[in-house]
């Protein structure tokens, strides 16, 4: 999800007209293509996250922002239709499937681990087993060597 004031600084306008831009064309802005920000939404984001100094500029406006989807974004462009708007549309569609199939790798590198973790738990069940035993507070080594009867320390 991106923030109307993030999109309408890569497109190059300001967040006024961007938001003038979606209401004419509402219709094109389904509800999982543009979400309107609650007070409480705001508040949670702007004191919890670290956004970029933007979000502090507009803390002040009193209009709650925009976030859109990826398929919000793309609306957005045709919304739009300067020759910005395009090149910026690409860039972040591209950013987009970069994300996804970052994503993808993380999820496939995630499985690998695990079954190497399982492979490797299980050859060395016994190790990992005294290394337990010898860890654990039951285990305090007792005393070595011989002890004469009769003779006291």
């Amino acid at each position: 999800m991106i923030l109307d004031f993030h999109l309408a600084e890569l497109y190059g306008v300001e967040t006024r007209i961007l938001k003038q831009a979606v209401k004419r064309n509402l219709s094109r802005f389904p509800t999982d293509f543009l979400i309107q920000l609650t007070q409480a939404e705001w508040e949670l984001i702007t004191n919890s996250s670290q956004i970029v100094m933007s979000s502090r500029k507009h803390r002040g406006s009193k209009y709650l922002p925009l976030t859109f989807t990826e398929q919000g974004v793309a609306m957005l462009s045709s919304v739009l239709r300067s020759s910005k708007a395009i090149e910026v549309n690409i860039a972040i569609m591209r950013t987009f499937v970069l994300l996804r199939q970052h994503l993808t790798d993380y999820k496939d590198l995630k499985e690998e681990i695990s079954k190497l973790e399982r492979a490797m738990n299980r050859k060395f069940k016994d190790v990992n087993e005294v290394l337990r035993y010898l860890l654990s507070p039951k285990s305090k080594s007792k005393e070595i060597g011989f002890k004469q009867k009769g003779r006291e320390k």
